[in-house]
C-alpha cells in the first residue's frame, strides 16, 4: 500500500482521491471507488455518480472482489504484474521467481521472498496457475532446493519449512514422478535427517510427501525405499509416541507406507505396534479409527501378532475400541483384530475377558452398526466362549 503514485496503474486508482483502492466497490453506474471514498461522497448528500455525473437511481454500493483480487497480485508480485494481462504477468513473474530461487547470487532473504509468492500464487488452483507451475518444473526446482542442500539445516530452517509448505500445495497439480528424486542416497539422507532434527512444519510437509508417495503407481519404488528405510520408520513411531502436534500426520505417513505389504514387516520392526497402542492409549486421539486400521493391516504378520499380544496394554486397549458410537469403521477393525489373536493366543483370549470385553460385545450387537461389524461381533462371542486351546 506504500507504493508510489506514479507507479500505480491507473485501473487501481480511487477516481475520487487518486490513492490505491484498498476496498474497491461498485456503483449501479459501473463505476469502481474505494469504499470510504464514496460513502463521504454519499453521506455528504450527493446523489450522484462523481465521475459520470449520472443520478444514482439505485444508492447501494457493491464490493468488486475481481479487483480486489487483481489489487492483491498486483502487490505480491510487484512490477512484473500488467493488470491488462493478468495471465501473462504470472507466468511472467512465475518465471522470475524460478531465476531467483535458481541463482547462485541471490541472497536467501530474496528467495524466501521469492517462495512466499510462489505460496500465493499455489493457492490459486485455476487451470493457467497449474498450467504455468507444471510448464516452469517448479516440483523437481523445490525438491531438489530441499533435499539437495548442504547447508546447516538450521541456517536453512525457514526457507525449508517455506519450501515444502509450497510442495505440499503443488503435489496435487501434476505427475508425482519428480518426488522420485528422494530414493538417491544423499537426498534420502537429507530426507531422514530432516525429519529427524526438523522442526513441527517440517515434519508435517515429510509426511504430506510420504502420504503422495504412496498414492501413485509412479512412486512406489519411493514407498518401498521410505519404508525400509530403519531410521525413518523409528523416527515417524517416535513422532506417534511423543509429538502430540505431528501424531496424527505421522499415523497418515504410517499408513501410507503400510499400503505397500512389502513394508509391513519393516513397520513391526520399527516398532509401529507399540506406537499405535501408546497413541490409541493416549487423551488426543484424532487419528485413531486409522491407526487401528493399520493394526488391522499388520495382522498378516506373525511379528505383529506377537507384538500385540505380547504388549502390557495391546488387548485391552483394542477391547476399549470394540464398542464406539463415534465410529463404527473403528469397532469393526478392532474386532476384526481380536478375531486374529484370540482365534491364535489364548492368552489374548483371557486378557479380553479380563477386560469386558463380553459387555462391549453385547453393546455394539444392540447398536446401529453394520451387519457386516454384527456378523463378526457373533464371530467373536463364539470364539470367546469355546473351549481353549494352547499357543
Amino acid at each position: 500500500m506504500n507504493e508510489s503514485p506514479n507507479t500505480i496503474p491507473p485501473l487501481f486508482r480511487c477516481p475520487i482521491s487518486l490513492d490505491l483502492l484498498e476496498d474497491p466497490v461498485t456503483l449501479c453506474t459501473g463505476q469502481t471507488y474505494d469504499r470510504s471514498n464514496i460513502e463521504k461522497w454519499l453521506a455528504a448528500g450527493n446523489l450522484t455518480c462523481p465521475v459520470t455525473m449520472q443520478k444514482l437511481h439505485d444508492p447501494s454500493i457493491v464490493p468488486n472482489h475481481t479487483l480486489r483480487h487483481l489489487i492483491d497480485q498486483w502487490l505480491q508480485l510487484g512490477p512484473l504484474f500488467d493488470p491488462a494481462n493478468p495471465e501473462t504477468s504470472t507466468f511472467d513473474s512465475l518465471a522470475s521467481l524460478k531465476r531467483n530461487l535458481e541463482s547462485h547470487e541471490s541472497s536467501l532473504e530474496n528467495k524466501l521472498r521469492a517462495l512466499r509468492k510462489i505460496s500465493l500464487l499455489s493457492d490459486e488452483y485455476c487451470s493457467f496457475n497449474k498450467s504455468c507451475f507444471l510448464q516452469l518444473n517448479f516440483l523437481p526446482l523445490l525438491l531438489k532446493l530441499v533435499f539437495g542442500t548442504q547447508v546447516s539445516i538450521n541456517h536453512m530452517i525457514n526457507f525449508i519449512e517455506l519450501a515444502l509448505c509450497c510442495i505440499q500445495k503443488l503435489l496435487p497439480l501434476g505427475s508425482l514422478e519428480p518426488l522420485n528424486v528422494i530414493k538417491d542416497g544423499s537426498k534420502l539422507a537429507t530426507f531422514v535427517l530432516l525429519f529427524e532434527k526438523g522442526t513441527n512444519s517440517v515434519k508435517t510437509g515429510l509426511c504430506c510427501i510420504i502420504d503422495s508417495a504412496s498414492s501413485s503407481s509412479e512412486t512406489v519404488d519411493l514407498c518401498y525405499t521410505l519404508g525400509n528405510t530403519h531410521k525413518l520408520v523409528h523416527e515417524i513411531v517416535q513422532v506417534v509416541n511423543q509429538n502430540y502436534e505431528v501424531s496424527g500426520d505421522a499415523i497418515k505417513a504410517m499408513s501410507a507406507l503400510c499400503s505397500l505389504q512389502s513394508n509391513r514387516g519393516s513397520l513391526v520392526r520399527g516398532g509401529a505396534i507399540d506406537g499405535i497402542m501408546r497413541y490409541i492409549s493416549s487423551e488426543r486421539r484424532n487419528m485413531t479409527p486409522l491407526a487401528v486400521r493399520i493394526v488391522e493391516k499388520l495382522m498378516g504378520l506373525e511379528s505383529a501378532k506377537v507384538a500385540l499380544v505380547n504388549h502390557p496394554n495391546g488387548v485391552q486397549t483394542l477391547v476399549n475400541m470394540v464398542f464406539r458410537v463415534s465410529d463404527q469403521e473403528c469397532s469393526e477393525s478392532a474386532v476384526e483384530v481380536l478375531l486374529v489373536v484370540c482365534g491364535e493366543f489364548e492368552r489374548a483370549k483371557d486378557k479380553a475377558m479380563e477386560s469386558g470385553v463380553l459387555t462391549r460385545l453385547l453393546l455394539l450387537l444392540q447398536s446401529q452398526c453394520s451387519n457386516t461389524t454384527k456378523s463378526k461381533a457373533r464371530m467373536l462371542l463364539k470364539l470367546l466362549r469355546s473351549e481353549p486351546k494352547q499357543r
